[in-house]
């Protein structure tokens, strides 16, 4: 059997922020000829091509790029998927859901372009940083309740990394058997629900809108709740914690961290 090309993919669009980042962290960024709307780090990308939203993409924009590859992630994108698929193109639709999911997406992204050292180096960095936070956390006095929500209208909680790197981060999800929910509507919670669990924490991140925390503490009945009534309620930019990719298992989980340093009188 021939060898596949260390050449190929020359050209990828890439329709979600994680793996831009990744290929940028191997050094293989002038592979990247298009990328998501949403794509911020690192900076250096703004100047791509923009292609795509999260759930919607300029089909005839990506054509005229000719990539060799589409990277793709989720449920959400598998329209875009199949579409593309149809006109000719070549389409990898990554599902990472957790932390080890996370992982194996880097690994095989760094094979794919040929820099699997790389990316063993990459998870090993990212794994050692992972396992500092959660030994500092091992020294918190208490794991404070958090109430993590990814989307305000209806309540959306629970999903799979981020739960994780809160437990890393020296807390403890309310809504832990919503974790293996892949899809959005299968996490959908009962406000009321969330206030019987009475979370000491609320981190938002509302995937492409800022947080109104005002109207978070202004729900039916949430004044009660502590975290409410304490002020511990914390935006967290979408960017570094609801892309399943480097920033999450880095700036993401570090600011969580930082959070409930605070919540339980050890600043960090």
């Amino acid at each position: 059997m021939p060898e596949q090309s260390a050449e190929f993919p020359r050209r990828i669009v890439c329709l979600t922020d994680e793996t831009v980042e990744t290929l940028y962290l191997l050094g293989e960024q002038d592979r990247i000829v298009g990328v998501t709307g949403y794509a911020t780090r690192p900076p250096e990308v703004r100047t791509k091509p923009r292609v795509s939203a999260f759930s919607s993409a300029k089909f005839d924009a990506i054509l005229g790029l000719k990539p060799d590859l589409v990277l793709a992630f989720s449920d959400v994108q598998a329209e875009i998927t199949r579409e593309l698929v149809s006109l000719g193109v070549t389409v990898l639709n990554f599902n990472q859901r957790t932390i080890a999911g996370i992982i194996d997406m880097i690994c095989a992204l760094a094979r794919l372009v040929g820099k699997p050292s790389e990316g063993e180096a990459l998870v090993e960095s990212f794994t050692r940083g992972l396992d500092e936070i959660a030994e500092a956390a091992r020294q918190f006095p208490r794991r404070p309740r958090v109430y993590f929500e990814e989307w305000n209208d209806p309540l959306i909680s629970g999903i799979g990394w981020v739960e994780e790197l809160i437990e890393i981060a020296g807390g403890a999800p309310i809504f832990p058997e919503l974790r293996r929910c892949g899809k959005a509507k299968d996490r959908v919670v009962n406000p009321a629900e969330v206030l019987a669990r009475d979370p000491e924490v609320i981190l938002a991140s509302w995937c492409g809108r800022k947080v109104n925390k005002e109207k978070i503490a202004a729900r039916p009945g949430w004044s009660s709740i502590r975290a409410i009534r304490e002020g511990q309620v914390y935006e967290i930019k979408s960017a570094i914690i609801l892309q399943p990719g480097p920033a999450a298992l880095t700036d993401g989980v570090r600011r969580i961290h930082s959070i409930l340093g605070r919540v339980v009188g050890r600043g960090v």
